[in-house]
């Protein structure tokens, strides 16, 4: 053997062993992903329907479990190639692939700002929403030489194709047809099952929709449901979409409402106008023109699909996000119980031991952490929503916010969550004693939040919030102890300067205000990256596991 030829296959053995080691690693963390999740077996009371019912919510069901098909493809064009590919595998290091892509619904590690797990390419900013090596410059300049296409190719429900050199706009009736033609027979199914007309008229509406790709009277029909089981399934929220935020994702809630906590909440839709009132910014910028019916649902969840289930888990909900509904009627706010129960005691009070200095610890609890995700869906509800141009141009704040959008409005809620709550407290209408602590119940949740991923909209909220708080004395964090606090005498002023920022942002159209807010708050600071390694043992979220699905 030449020195040459032993150089060779020692080249050789190293890059083998190299290989080796490598997939070893990726096994590795790829297992260390799929741990952070923990395993929640998602119980519902049983008790609560009568026979009648329970057929019906079988078939609503297996509706909601079609919209998990439909937003598998909406993520990424290769989703449904690679998912097969999977599970049709006896590898067993594919297996934890599987569970990860099963918990991130792709490829894509959404904890890490969508970084690939497989393979190396990177996610596209638009998902499957748009042609994936399609610009924001190619699309603008489309809508400019082809103004009449602009309000099909910005609609909320239409996928964009290219065909040729032309960029064309396919209804989500058309582009998902496969999946929405058998969800609207299962719902039409249920309407027929159920002995309540308000939700048979909603899943009447609402198969109707799926057809029709108009969901304006189904999201009406929707607002006025009152029934033990409250369902909500179809395109809604925009997250998915980080290159423009115009196209909404698939999702399903299927519920049963808690009839004595709702009442208890209830009281928070009658004081919508004087919310609003209070708000810190010019009076031109509140809007009193969303409908006043604001209802508020405390459920236990018992299934969900689609854009809700990927990754980290919906607490609450706030619904539905068509503006004229919204003015028509005002919106919903749902709380998932069982969820933020599961929730708080698996990860939040573990990472508040942890991050929170002593003496803030007496302070949290779950009514203040609940109550606070309350605050923050009502706070979805209000403020800045339609929009009229210098020019008379009638718009939404959405659609001038453009990709920002999602991380404003998520800012807004937080923020506004707790400028709402605690004048609440101020009014009576929560316990007094509830209000000093709620800064520091939300203080811990950020941490809780992050873990996520900084870099989705809810991850860019949070910074935006601490960042932000933080540099004007109302969170503080002493290094010697590496423990954070709330500064009682500065934390009020802090949230009130930010909550009017943002309301204004909103109301202005800013989006270059929008973009150097993000630009100042939204990176995160070394005190939070020194901490957050601390919190490796702790759970990142739950995983779910219906019991529902075992009845079926």
């Amino acid at each position: 053997m030449t020195r040459l030829t032993a150089l060779f296959l020692f080249v050789i053995f190293i890059a083998i062993f190299a290989i080796t080691c490598s997939k070893k690693t990726e096994q590795y963390n790829v297992s260390e992903q799929v741990a952070k999740f923990a395993p929640v077996t998602i119980k519902y009371d049983q008790s609560l329907l009568d026979e009648t019912e329970s057929k019906a919510l079988k078939k609503i069901v297996d509706a909601a479990k079609l919209m998990d098909d439909i937003f598998l493809r909406q993520v990424y064009s290769k989703n449904a190639e690679l998912r097969e590919k999977l599970m049709a595998s006896t590898d067993p290091a594919d297996k934890s692939l599987q569970q990860l892509f099963d918990i991130m619904v792709g490829p894509f590690d959404r904890l890490e700002a969508d970084k690939p797990f497989i393979g190396t390419a990177p996610k596209p900013l638009g998902a499957n929403f748009y042609p994936e090596d399609m610009t924001k410059e190619e699309f603008n300049a489309w809508i400019e030489a082809h103004p009449a296409d602009r309000e099909q190719l910005e609609h909320t429900f239409t996928r964009i194709q290219r065909r040729g050199d032309q960029l064309v706009a396919v209804p989500y009736s058309e582009a998902y047809r496969q999946w929405l033609e058998p969800a609207a027979v299962l719902l039409q199914d249920a309407a027929e099952i159920t002995g309540n007309a308000s939700l048979a008229t909603y899943l009447n509406s609402r198969a109707e929709a799926f057809g029709s790709n108009d969901y304006y009277q189904s999201d009406m029909d929707w607002m006025d449901l009152y029934s033990r089981i409250e369902v909500v399934i179809g395109p809604y929220e925009v997250y998915e979409d980080k290159l423009f935020g115009y196209k909404a994702a698939f999702e399903a809630f299927v519920t049963l409402v808690d009839p004595a906590e709702s009442e208890k909440l209830a009281i928070v839709g009658k004081y919508l106008d004087k919310l609003e009132e209070n708000w810190p910014i010019k009076n031109e910028y509140k809007n009193f023109n969303r409908g006043e019916y604001s209802p508020v649902k405390v459920v236990q969840e018992v299934f969900s699909a689609g854009d809700t289930k990927a990754g980290v888990q919906t607490l609450a909900f706030n619904l539905p996000n068509d503006e004229r509904v919204r003015e028509a009627k005002g919106s919903k706010k749902v709380m998932l119980k069982n969820i933020a129960e599961a929730k708080f005691n698996k990860i939040y009070m573990p990472i508040a031991r942890i991050v929170l200095d002593e003496t803030m610890l007496p302070m949290i609890s779950f009514d203040r952490w609940f109550t606070h995700i309350l605050m923050h869906e009502t706070t979805h509800g209000l403020g800045p929503g339609m929009l009229t141009l210098e020019d008379g141009t009638k718009t939404t704040v959405q659609k001038m916010l453009q990709e920002t959008y999602s991380a404003i409005e998520e800012c807004k809620a937080d923020v506004g969550g707790l400028y709402t709550f605690a004048y609440l407290c101020k009014k009576g209408v929560f316990p007094e004693e509830l209000e000093p602590g709620i800064y520091a119940t939300y203080l811990a949740g950020i941490f809780r939040s992050v873990r996520f991923g900084a870099e989705e909209a809810h991850g860019k909220a949070n910074m935006i919030a601490f960042n932000y708080l933080m540099g004007r004395g109302g969170f503080v964090y002493d290094s010697a102890t590496g423990k954070f606090s709330v500064d009682d005498t500065k934390i009020r002023a802090a949230v009130r300067e930010l909550i009017g920022e943002l309301l204004t942002i909103q109301a202005e159209g800013d989006y270059k205000g929008a973009c150097n807010l993000l630009e100042t708050y939204a990176s995160m600071p070394e005190c939070m990256q020194t901490t957050l390694p601390k919190l490796a043992h702790v759970p990142v979220d739950i995983k779910p596991e219906f019991e529902v699905l075992e009845e079926l």
